[in-house]
């Protein structure tokens, strides 16, 4: 080899700091140059760590004594050592990566966004759709990172009123964890944190007793939070039946079914001028006389578009299910018997309107209250729009989901830096409920009185494919639950140290948990397990607990079609060899890379898909994360369209054997608007790549699912 190539003795000296794109000073790391070496090595496939360690020890080398580099420099001295060194071909790989950041670049500004995040470019532009500020001209005028730290610095300023001068070490903390994508709070926090609109909540229950007053006061709330990008949760079973006497009139009442299009009417003309789709859980318990109709509610196509339905059915209910018995329908208003029909009719109609529409799920209300720490307060029967939490009326809850990927070790999940984010995250969110600006004032006590929070998590199909574990297997349920436990711990113990400083939630000594003897906590409810919606699209990872659906598709991005391959799938196949763009390609069509002999068989395992998995390992999953979790648990059973009723209504009675809170399920092609669709073959030729919204997470395919 030529002397000049060779490693020099002593290694040269790197620079202190590079300055980068944005003209800031950083760190030099030597590191990141031998990782982009090597990632253009493994693309054709010649990894080799000692001569990407040779490459870097010619760019040091090459670099101007005494001054401060470039990245563009550095990188130029790559490819120039690269050549060098007779290595044409990781040239050429390398120069193709570095083509590609260009094209990203360039597209994020002329959307006028600023991206130090390095985030993918559908995750900007929903950025700058609706989170990033604008100023009177609506131009952009923060980029990705500064939204962070303006969420940090809003958030932290709570912490004056409990040691004073604390607020900027805790606004710094909690951006370096944003900044980190380490977690993420629900997008109302993003968005209203540090504005005018000051409504940081992502969720709230909202009462609807049997009164116009009442329902129309309702009403001009939940525009309001909608407005601010909150979702509400009603139960519509105070409401009396159809038919039933009005006596004030002495008319007829038109039943919950009328009163919740009217809802649903002005969702939708508020989500035409909000920031982001208003969505609603509608509830109507299993024993009300209208539960026909509201099972029914979805059978039109584009009826009830912006509720998520379930029914709240009782213990009671089920077993008689199971027994053949029959179950009376009480009107709500005097508590009488309307009339009695058979529970297996009854649950048949619901299974068979879910298998049809994907609506109603079930709320097992009894099994949800077992779990209420404040029953003085009254019976929870409602949750939010995802079902994750269950709460009185009035109640709101504060979202924020820990970045599984983020805390992966070399071949494990760093527990240690799952805790820490874990206590971090348990104290940001208890902030959020200090500087809230709240909508109204019996949402305000409310919130207050118990301050619930809901710590979830999002990436966990990512975590298990990069760990190759497979979705449907003993050792990923195993890993799930454990991961629910620290978090559940983790959070109680952050919960009580918070309580010591400032003092137990105000109903503490009201509470079940007082009852048991359990230390003070600051917080009534600590874990949700949220789908994430939105907020996994902005962390570039899979949504909640939900499996891949799909492991490439073609995504509508400005107007192109973008072949979307699911990046560690990606980063895998070329590391591995068997990367090609046919292979992209023909993945996209389907979603599965099942039938691809030339994806190794240990890949096709850890990129198992939703519709591959059989429903009991998706109920198994929901329940070992609902094992640890205080409030509920978010997912849904997705099922293909072959799927039949009998199987939706053995899916329903595992959910409740299993001790879920709540269940829903989603056959393919059940809804005529879904996010994701995939297109069969013709006479004519193969099917077009199967296509995703802008907006699809790769969560549920179906139900309204954003947070």
């Amino acid at each position: 080899m030529n002397q000049s190539l060779s490693r020099a003795e002593p290694g040269p000296t790197a620079p202190p700091a590079v300055r980068d794109r944005a003209g800031e000073l950083v760190p030099f790391d030597r590191g990141r140059i031998t990782a982009a070496v090597l990632a253009a090595m493994r693309e054709v496939r010649r990894a080799d760590p000692a001569r990407a360690e040779e490459v870097a020890d010619l760019v040091l080398s090459a670099l101007p004594a005494q001054t401060t580099p470039t990245v563009e420099q550095i990188q130029d001295q790559v490819e120039r050592a690269l050549m060098q060194l007779g290595l044409e071909d990781v040239a050429r790989a390398y120069i193709t990566y570095r083509r590609r950041r260009a094209e990203l670049r360039e597209a994020k500004r002329l959307l006028g966004v600023r991206d130090e995040l390095k985030l993918p470019l559908n995750s900007v532009v929903v950025l700058r759709d609706r989170y990033l500020l604008r100023d009177q001209r609506r131009q952009v005028v923060e980029s990705t990172g500064e939204m962070m730290d303006r969420v940090a610095r809003h958030v932290a300023q709570a912490e004056d009123a409990f040691v004073a001068g604390s607020s900027a070490r805790w606004a710094e903390e909690f951006s370096r964890a944003l900044r980190g994508l380490e977690f993420l709070p629900n997008s109302p926090t993003l968005m209203n944190a540090g504005t005018g609109m000051g409504l940081l909540s992502g969720c709230f229950v909202l009462p609807v007793e049997d009164s116009l007053e009442s329902i129309f006061t309702t009403l001009k709330d939940m525009a309001l939070i909608h407005q601010a990008g909150g979702g509400t949760g009603f139960s519509f079973s105070r409401l009396r039946p159809r038919g039933d006497v009005v006596s004030s009139t002495h008319g007829t009442a038109s039943g919950p079914v009328s009163f919740m299009r009217i809802f649903d009417t002005t969702t939708e003309v508020i989500k035409h001028g909000g920031r982001r789709r208003g969505a609603n859980m509608g509830v109507l318990s299993v024993s009300h006389p209208d539960i026909e109709e509201f099972v029914a509610a979805k059978s039109r196509p584009g009826a009830f578009e912006n509720f998520n339905l379930s029914v709240a059915v009782t213990d009671a209910f089920l077993r008689a299910v199971q027994r053949g018995e029959r179950h009376r329908l009480l009107n709500p208003r005097t508590g009488e018997t309307v009339r009695e029909v058979p529970a297996r009719e009854l649950f048949d109609l619901i299974c068979e309107q879910a298998h049809r529409t994907g609506d109603p799920g079930l709320l097992f209300v009894d099994r949800i209250n077992r779990d209420n720490v404040l029953p003085g307060r009254g019976r929870i029967e409602a949750t939010n729009p995802c079902g994750e939490v269950p709460l009185l009326p009035y109640e709101s809850c504060n979202l924020g989901s820990v970045n599984l990927p983020r805390l992966l070790g070399r071949d494990s999940l760093d527990w240690g830096r799952l805790r820490t984010v874990v206590r971090l995250l348990t104290r940001f969110l208890d902030d959020v409920i200090e500087v809230n600006r709240y909508p109204r004032r019996e949402i305000q006590e409310a919130t207050l009185a118990s301050r619930k929070i809901g710590i979830g998590v999002m990436g966990l199909a990512e975590l298990l494919a990069r760990l190759g574990v497979p979705y449907n297997s003993d050792r990923a349920v195993r890993l799930g639950a454990r991961i629910a436990r620290e978090i559940l711990e983790t959070a109680r113990l952050a919960s009580a140290e918070l309580a010591r400083e400032r003092g137990p939630f105000p109903l503490f000594d009201q509470s079940t948990l007082a009852t048991r003897g359990a230390p003070p906590l600051r917080n009534a409810q600590v874990v949700s397990i949220a789908p994430t919606g939105t907020i996994s699209l902005i962390a570039g990872t899979t949504a909640g607990i939900e499996p891949l659906f799909a492991v490439a598709y073609v995504r509508n991005v400005l107007g192109t079609h973008l072949v979307e391959l699911n990046p560690h799938f990606d980063r895998l196949a070329r590391e591995r060899g068997f990367y090609s763009d046919r292979l992209a390609a023909d993945i996209a069509r389907t979603g599965s890379v099942h039938d691809h002999p030339e994806v190794p068989e240990d890949v096709r395992r850890a990129f198992v898909t939703a519709l591959e998995i059989a429903p009991t390992w998706h109920l198994r999953m929901q329940a070992a994360f609902q094992r640890h979790a205080d409030g509920a648990v978010s997912k849904t059973v997705n099922l293909p369209a072959s799927a039949t009723m009998e199987e939706v209504r053995a899916i329903y009675l595992a959910a409740w054997r299993a001790g879920l809170k709540g269940i829903t399920v989603y056959r393919y092609g059940s809804r005529p608007a879904q996010v994701l669709t995939f297109l069969s073959d013709t006479p004519e030729g193969p099917a077009p790549p199967l296509r995703v919204d802008l907006e699809y997470a790769g969560g549920c395919a179906g139900r309204l699912c954003d947070v």
